[in-house]
């Protein structure tokens, strides 16, 4: 197993080109939040954005649009109740606080069946592929799973241990073709071939609205062009480095997610020096 540390994503790390725009940095497309549960929506978008993206798009119950067109304009809105046209994307993104009802459940037919590119599958989305495990075996190559010790047990079965869950993840990326982010202490990321920790975050994460973030940075690096699995450890690494930077200021047991994504762009920054 290898670490995730500075020098192995300064290797692949793309530099912005002075003479781009927007649309050289990929449409991202975010499925989260419902009635009620917008906050997930508002932390994966805020974190999509200052991860890099071009332009971001947000799947949301229209009822609740009003919540993140005031405190992200930068986003886009669209009803995840009517037909996307999953092409007009780069990358997408689904499960934060979508819920488990069946409108939930059809769209996430939906993008699997229709959609060619990877996707990045978190939270609810995890728990409905948990509940139609046939679905799993239809997910595009190299989409991103990004469960926590809890949600991979219900996608694959109990474990007694981290080890366990490692060899399972190790296993389940190769059969499946996939990447799976098992996160906690020391993050763990497999393509079933190559297998990595990473280096980087704290306790202050072990809250909620992190796992929501982590799937706008990952979406917002896929959108961008990189590889799927580089976006999946370029996301983890800055996720928890802009984590590390925020205790600067504060502690593990006052840190916010908000306040890690306001540290990105220090992060960035530490990557690009």
């Amino acid at each position: 197993m290898q670490s995730i540390a500075l020098p192995l994503i300064q290797s692949f790390y793309k530099k912005r080109i002075p003479e781009s725009h927007k649309g050289t940095y990929g449409h991202a497309l975010l499925i989260s939040g419902n009635e009620g549960r917008m906050g997930a929506a508002v932390i994966a978008s805020k974190a999509c954005l200052k991860s890099g993206c071009g332009l971001l798009t947000v799947a949301i119950p229209f009822t609740e649009r009003f919540i993140l067109q005031t405190i992200l304009p930068e986003a886009m809105l669209i009803d995840k109740k009517k037909v996307i046209d999953f092409s007009l994307y780069s990358a997408i993104g689904v499960g934060p606080a979508i819920g488990l009802e069946n409108d939930s459940l059809n769209i996430l037919k939906r993008i699997i069946s229709s959609s060619k590119n990877p996707l990045v599958i978190d939270a609810d989305g995890l728990t409905i592929l948990s509940k139609n495990d046939e679905m799993l075996s239809e997910l595009p190559p190299k989409t991103i799973l990004t469960p926590h010790p809890k949600e991979f047990d219900r996608l694959f079965g109990e474990h007694s241990s981290r080890e366990e869950r490692i060899q399972t993840a190790i296993e389940k990326a190769k059969k499946l073709d996939v990447i799976i982010v098992l996160k906690g202490n020391e993050t763990i990321l497999t393509n079933g071939t190559e297998t990595y920790y990473n280096t980087t975050g704290n306790s202050g994460l072990a809250k909620g609205g992190s796992g929501d973030a982590l799937t706008g940075i990952i979406t917002s690096f896929l959108a961008q062009g990189y590889t799927p699995f580089n976006a999946a450890i370029l996301g983890v690494y800055l996720h928890g480095l802009a984590a590390d930077i925020t205790l600067q200021t504060q502690s593990e047991e006052s840190l916010l997610i908000s306040d890690v994504i306001d540290n990105l762009g220090k992060g960035f920054k530490k990557i690009i020096a």
